[in-house]
């Protein structure tokens, strides 16, 4: 059991991390076979793996199915026939293997620039709502665990060197809430070179029009790159409170994680069928 245990262990700091891997499992085997149900194998996107469902040639093209779920984003249940090397098995057990290969995600990371009262609202918000949560800010006393507690990472720097201290994937949601233009002007073009799902930024209209405005003339963006900056964050809520802010943001990130429209439920027509079979 001691390779089951490293399986286990490699997959939660994996998803501790915030690293996609594939869990293949035995389901099924009859006959002479190398490894029993149940065996399993952690692969990861790097083609790495720990644990076994049986070494050599299978084990190979199990990796290779591991690593197209990744890509895809699909489940497979592929059986091997174990009984003849000339025929293209991938081994001479004498009997046949089928393996359950699982891609296995991770949380999204929302990253939070600016830990003043909307950013640590937003924080706790985000963490309730089960996202891995990020934390930054260049003053220490607002990014701490005694300010704010229970998140996944506390980062104190440069707003515009965020980048280069977390890991921004295409799983990550930044909400920056800065203090102005001054910050606003390095940030942003160092948030747009990345990956990120989402980059939200917090203001007036009127402050993104003049950021807008520097950032063509200063930094040479496009308005088609600037086009990915949500901005003024959030939606539209009439929002006040820090806690009303934080809420309008994460509906808006909600909104485009899941690819909603934003309008009222009671906008949205008559139920389909199978909506109205699922209430009864």
């Amino acid at each position: 059991m001691e390779d089951m245990r490293e399986v286990y262990e490699a997959l939660l700091a994996a998803q501790t991390r915030g690293e996609p891997v594939a869990l293949a499992t035995v389901i099924s085997v009859k006959g002479s076979v190398p490894r029993h149900e149940g065996s399993k194998l952690l692969v990861r996107a790097d083609g790495s793996f720990v644990g076994t469902v049986g070494g050599g040639r299978l084990e190979a093209l199990v990796i290779e199915e591991a690593l197209a779920a990744l890509a895809d984003g699909q489940t497979r249940m592929p059986s091997y026939a174990l009984n003849d090397l000339q025929a293209g098995d991938p081994g001479i057990c004498g009997g046949t293997v089928q393996v359950f290969v699982e891609p296995i995600g991770s949380a999204p990371l929302l990253l939070v620039i600016g830990g003043g009262h909307v950013g640590k609202a937003l924080a706790d918000l985000g963490k309730w709502t089960g996202y891995r949560v990020a934390l930054s800010d260049d003053r220490p006393e607002f990014c701490s665990p005694e300010y704010a507690p229970g998140l996944d990472q506390y980062v104190v720097c440069k707003p515009s060197e965020v980048p280069s201290q977390i890991a921004i994937t295409s799983n990550t949601f930044i909400a920056a809430v800065t203090r102005g233009l001054p910050v606003d002007m390095e940030l942003i073009p160092a948030l747009l070179a990345t990956r990120a799902a989402y980059v939200g930024l917090i203001g007036s209209r009127r402050r993104w029009a003049l950021t807008v405005k520097a950032l063509r003339e200063q930094k040479g963006l496009t308005d088609e790159v600037m086009a990915r900056v949500h901005a003024p964050i959030g939606l539209e809520l009439n929002a006040e409170t820090p806690k009303e802010i934080a809420i309008s943001i994460m509906a808006e990130i909600t909104m485009r994680r899941r690819g909603g429209s934003g309008q009222p439920m009671r906008w949205m027509g008559e139920p389909s069928a199978a909506e109205a079979e699922s209430d009864k």
